[in-house]
């Protein structure tokens, strides 16, 4: 069994951790910013191709006590490079330092691309390193005098699911929007709404998870080049994650917005991700939005008030978002900003409240629960494949 290391943006861990549960790995700790947990070495595929809300996968390799450069280089000189690398391998170094005597972080970077050096020459028996291989990241992290050295499995970042080639204005990560959906404890019977959707990416993202489609189904990982992870595991993986894809399910997911640029790059992300069929999207002010269906959420990620302009639309917006509530006192709504006006426009009780980060930006996700609909007969949940 090895160890591994799942990121997650502040506040999601939790999320990242009932994630891994539902994939089979019990053995959890969650950390801040990261969740950590064991499993074969096949873990990594599962990982990278089922996390929703992670940010990326890493092997822990060491961890050891560094107030010392020469602590710090004979740590990471003692990790079994040869288990995972190969000869030609690029090996670039990244890290940083929290409350530690190690502070510098070039310094840092330099002490352990040196030891990481020297290490492969020994082990493989070679002088020259080439570097022109697979891609094997390292980041180390130095906290309170504690060395902890990561190998980064998935590359491009996970929220890259392959599906979001158009940009729009202040997008919000597919791994946050997808963390907003399974927060809200959303289920594919129930309506989801998104009347402010943008690009679509919470729609998106909830049709996925409705469906059971693996996030990670259309993109490559850095892995994918490594010996210890064979064709044969990462084939196997993603045949699994194909015949998971739930076919004979009806979801009723909707986005609207007024603005038409953003919703071509609605729609053709969902053809892209592979839902473009389950994600009904509309032109039309909020003020057009009406709620249908029984028990349904409201998901959705308002203008900020960041920019010129916004603020004066932002009153107007949260009153429309408790007019649908007062509309269908059953409906759920769920919304994430950064401006702590919320609650005194809409008017009905927040049940939860939940700080998370968009990017750099600290957000409050407000949550009003409505009732729970009845559980029907042939409930499913989202989940992947049972790895362990």
């Amino acid at each position: 069994m090895f160890q591994f290391i799942a990121t997650a943006a502040f506040g999601l861990e939790s999320v990242v951790a009932r994630e891994l549960h539902n994939l089979g790995f019990e053995n959890t700790q969650t950390m801040n910013g990261y969740v950590e947990f064991t499993g074969p070495v096949a873990a990594l595929v599962y990982a990278n191709l089922w996390l929703r809300t992670a940010d990326r996968v890493y092997i822990k390799l060491a961890e050891f006590e560094a107030r010392t450069f020469e602590q710090l280089f004979t740590g990471t000189k003692e990790i079994r490079l040869k288990d995972w690398l190969t000869s030609d391998a690029r090996f670039p170094v990244t890290g940083r330092s929290v409350q530690s005597q190690l502070h510098s972080v070039p310094a840092c970077q330099s002490i352990v691309k040196k030891a990481l050096v020297e290490t492969m020459r020994e082990q493989f028996g070679v002088y020259e390193l080439p570097e022109n291989g697979p891609l094997f990241a390292f980041t180390f992290i130095l906290h309170k005098n504690q060395c902890q050295i990561w190998l980064d499995s998935s590359g491009i970042g996970l929220h890259k699911r392959g599906y979001r080639k158009l940009t729009a204005t202040a997008p919000l990560r597919e791994t946050l929007a997808a963390g907003l959906v399974l927060l809200s404890r959303w289920q594919g019977h129930r309506p989801l709404l998104d009347p402010l959707c943008g690009s679509g990416t919470i729609a998106i993202e909830a049709a996925m998870i409705g469906r059971n489609q693996a996030p990670g189904l259309r993109r490559s990982f850095a892995s994918e080049e490594w010996p210890a992870l064979t064709p044969q595991i990462w084939q196997m993986a993603r045949e699994e994650a194909r015949e998971s894809r739930r076919q004979n399910v009806e979801l009723n997911i909707t986005a609207s917005d007024y603005n038409a640029d953003v919703l071509s790059y609605a729609e053709y992300h969902a053809r892209q991700a592979g839902v473009g069929e389950d994600v009904k999207i509309y032109k039309k002010n909020i003020t057009d939005v009406h709620t249908n269906g029984e028990f349904g959420c409201i998901i959705t990620n308002p203008p900020y008030g960041e920019r010129m302009g916004e603020r004066t639309e932002l009153p107007n917006i949260y009153r429309e978002l408790s007019r649908m509530k007062q509309e269908n006192p059953n409906w759920s709504v769920f919304v994430i900003t950064s401006d702590r006006s919320y609650e005194q426009y809409f008017q009905a009780p927040i049940h939860k409240r939940r700080k998370l980060y968009n990017g750099r930006l600290e957000t409050q996700f407000y949550q009003n629960i409505g009732p729970l609909p009845p559980r029907p007969d042939d409930i499913w949940l989202q989940t992947g494949p049972n790895v362990l």
